[in-house]
């Protein structure tokens, strides 16, 4: 926060677990309390990449991927809206990985609570659009790493290249949904 101060840029730090829906939307209250309503949402935790095979699936298992991806998505934006549909504007990002719409089967916890995400985030483009909130999918389906970090032969783009993509989509606030890969 120190680097963003010293080009002026005001900044604070507002953790909280994802999965716990109380602290999220605890944090996400303070944020709008100190610097005014939340004009734009990107959701994009990480629960942990777990090796399980569709086969494999259990409840337990399950669990974390869908209270941190689902539930918690659900919970930021239960936080953010409301300010939203009052103000008539607002943008809501969601980000999950490629799995989300062609599912790696070693992953298939992680695929099941982003495929769930991003419904979600579909559904909320076609039934927000007209109040004036954007909400758009965005799956990342390749390494993100700069030229010289990527692994031989992996897929992967820069991160202020996928940053571009999301000021893209911010601002032409057209597509439900963008894969990157």
């Amino acid at each position: 926060m120190a680097e963003l101060g010293a080009v002026g840029v005001t900044a604070a730090a507002f953790p909280a677990d994802v999965a716990d829906p109380g602290r999220l939307t605890g944090a996400l209250t303070e944020a709008a309390a100190r610097f005014g309503r939340i004009d734009v949402l990107e959701f994009s935790p990480y629960a942990g990449l777990t090796m399980v095979q569709p086969q494999d699936v259990t409840l337990d298992a399950l669990r974390p991927q869908v209270d941190a991806l689902l539930f918690g998505a659900v919970a930021a934006v239960q936080a953010v809206l409301p300010a939203m549909r009052e103000a008539g504007s607002g943008t809501l990002l969601f980000t999950t990985g490629g799995g989300a719409i062609a599912p790696y089967p070693m992953l298939a916890t992680a695929n099941i609570a982003q495929a769930g995400q991003r419904n979600w985030a579909l559904n909320l483009h076609k039934t927000l659009a007209d109040q004036g909130i954007y909400a758009a999918n965005v799956a990342i389906n390749l390494m993100i790493a700069d030229a010289g970090q990527a692994l031989d032969g992996v897929p992967h783009r820069a991160p202020d290249d996928i940053a571009q993509d999301y000021w893209e989509l911010y601002t032409r606030r057209e597509a439900a949904e963008h894969v990157i890969g």
